[in-house]
């Protein structure tokens, strides 16, 4: 999940870009290099077994991504590009004031000089702008995985704004980006250049040419037609100041007379920016530490202290493989996954419907074709393609035709 902050201002935190590192032998290894640096890796076009346009068992094409050429589960490494990015000072010294803003508060808390009632407040704000943003600006608006009446709409909308991430419409936006061009040179916080930036460095560096270049392609006309969505664009900044400051400050002050200085770094900056750490472990996290059931080749991983942090977000490997499903992972089971008990729950009120899944079949397909082994496989999934040896009726036409080919 890759949460969208603002383009200025000191009240509010940017987008900003991010590509890839040089090519390495394993392209699951996070970089560490300069996060200024950007370098691109373009794909080499594959042994002619597949051509471009190959659907995967998931019904997703492996065709042409950003001009580049994917066969199945294979990835290779080409030449590097160098990209230069520049500091946005505003953009800095807003991260650096909100997290000075959170060790502040932290202080405040554990010296226990925060009333109980604050504490709950912003437990509560954390948990319920963390909804808006999963349920709403992640699962519903940047991947219309489900759909939702516009009381629900509104609901989603008013608890993402909440979180102080910039409109949903702008969030959406990159997300989509995120999606289609994820760890290249357009992917705006690309985990190939290293954890720092793929976590925060993004949000105050300027944008690499591609990352532009595939913002204006991406479509985006549902959301253009969302007068919720319209109206949070448009009027964003009082929104900002009255549902970001204003709201979680003011409780606290005028319900329990909580001081105003301890009201404004624990509700505020403390709550906005573990919030927004909360989003970046998505980006960085979960595109480094983990297991890769679904798909090993590409940078996405299954991470539990993140699903748990981000209410289901962190099972990332499974999402980027199937982006439409509203659940984000197979699970079962709602203790992992929060937000799918939300959906959940209000689908059972009529107001979220025409929920999208992956049968379980497709599932096991591609983690048997594709993933690293850690997914538990019947023995019908595990051996579907395994054969004893030259002769075996099961050993597909390609590959006999090029052993006798390699013969002559």
């Amino acid at each position: 999940m890759a949460p969208n902050v603002s383009d200025g201002g000191t009240a509010t935190v940017t987008r900003r870009a991010a590509d890839e590192t040089p090519n390495h032998a394993d392209d699951h290894a996070p970089s560490h290099a300069d996060p200024r640096t950007g370098r691109s890796r373009k794909r080499i076009e594959p042994i002619p077994t597949s051509t471009t346009g190959t659907s995967g068992d998931d019904g997703t094409s492996f065709s042409d991504r950003n001009n580049n050429t994917r066969n199945d589960c294979d990835y290779v490494a080409g030449e590097a590009s160098e990209f230069r990015a520049r500091i946005r000072w505003p953009d800095f010294l807003a991260q650096l004031f909100v997290h000075t803003g959170f060790v502040i508060g932290l202080v405040l808390l554990v010296t226990l000089q925060v009333k109980l009632y604050t504490f709950l407040w912003t437990v509560l704000l954390v948990w319920a702008s963390g909804i808006g943003i999963t349920a709403g600006a992640h699962r519903l608006w940047s991947h219309k995985s489900y759909k939702a009446r516009w009381p629900l709409r509104l609901l989603l909308m008013f608890l993402f704004t909440i979180c102080g991430q910039r409109d949903a419409y702008t969030w959406a936006h990159d997300h989509r980006v995120h999606h289609k061009y994820s760890e290249t040179d357009a992917d705006p916080h690309n985990a190939k250049r290293g954890f720092f930036f793929a976590h925060v460095g993004w949000v105050f560096l300027t944008p690499h040419p591609e990352v532009v270049a595939k913002r204006k392609i991406i479509d985006m006309s549902d959301l253009e037609a969302d007068p919720i969505v319209m109206a949070q664009r448009r009027y964003y900044i009082p929104l900002f100041a009255l549902l970001v400051i204003g709201l979680p400050v003011l409780v606290p002050c005028y319900y329990w007379d909580e001081r105003p200085m301890v009201a404004f770094w624990v509700c505020f900056t403390l709550r906005f920016t573990t919030t927004l750490n909360i989003a970046f472990f998505v980006n960085s996290v979960a595109h480094m530490f983990g297991n890769r059931p679904y798909d090993k080749s590409i940078s996405p991983v299954e991470n539990l202290a993140v699903a748990i942090a981000a209410m289901g977000e962190g099972w990332h490997n499974y999402h980027h493989v199937f982006p439409w499903d509203y659940k984000t992972s197979e699970l079962g089971s709602y203790v992992f996954n929060v937000t799918t008990a939300f959906i959940d729950c209000f689908a059972r009120l009529g107001w979220a419907y025409d929920r999208k899944s992956v049968p379980v079949e497709v599932i096991a397909r591609r983690a048997a074709k594709c993933g690293d082994g850690t997914r538990f496989l019947t023995d019908e999934y595990a051996h579907q393609d395994a054969v004893w040896g030259y002769g075996d009726h099961d050993l597909p036409p390609e590959d006999v035709a090029a052993i006798v080919q390699e013969q002559k």
